[in-house]
């Protein structure tokens, strides 16, 4: 068989001739081909360039969550995938409303989403529908919180024991030495 040089319009044309134009918000952001699907259909995409003969996605190399707490739909979940036969990278994004979000498992396409989707529940809450062991990896148990929303402030205004300057902004006029 012939070595093909995949290029981006390939694959986003490979892509809608099998799926139809569900594609959003296309662009190459790091020259990264990245588009936006919906939820229904990210886990029958995933499987067609797992197995697809010249595409071969066979590698999840990130699974990942945003948290955009200003947006009507505030998660976004991005999936990193690589051919590494074709060294192609492709990124896809999934916008998910509801708390908590919900989104079907990767595992069934790539092992590999197994701890990745733990990771993003422990974090971000997301459940991925069908996991088979989707519980806390990294944080207690206990927690009830997910750390990486955006859902606290930053800096705690109480403190009087920092000094702005430190981090390049006006001295705070509450602010009070405490020598």
């Amino acid at each position: 068989m012939e070595k093909i040089t995949l290029t981006k319009e390939m694959v986003l044309q490979t892509l809608q001739n099998n799926f139809g134009n569900i594609f959003s918000n296309i662009e190459e952001p790091y020259g990264i081909l990245t588009a936006t699907v919906t939820k229904d259909k990210i886990i029958d995409i995933l499987a067609f360039l797992n197995k697809h003969e010249i595409l071969q996605f066979q590698m999840l190399t990130d699974l990942c969550a945003v948290h955009f707490p200003e947006r009507d739909k505030k998660f976004q979940i991005v999936y990193h995938v690589h051919s590494l036969s074709n060294n192609f990278r492709l990124r896809l994004k999934v916008d998910l409303d509801g708390d908590p979000p919900k989104i079907p498992t990767a595992t069934i396409v790539y092992a590999t989403a197994n701890w990745m989707e733990r990771e993003t529940y422990d974090f971000y809450g997301v459940i991925f529908e069908g996991h088979p062991n989707l519980k806390r990896i990294l944080n207690i148990d206990d927690m009830v919180i997910f750390p990486m929303r955006k859902e606290y402030p930053l800096e705690d205004n109480t403190r009087t024991d920092k000094d702005d300057r430190m981090f390049g902004r006006e001295p705070n006029p509450l602010f009070k030495p405490l020598i």
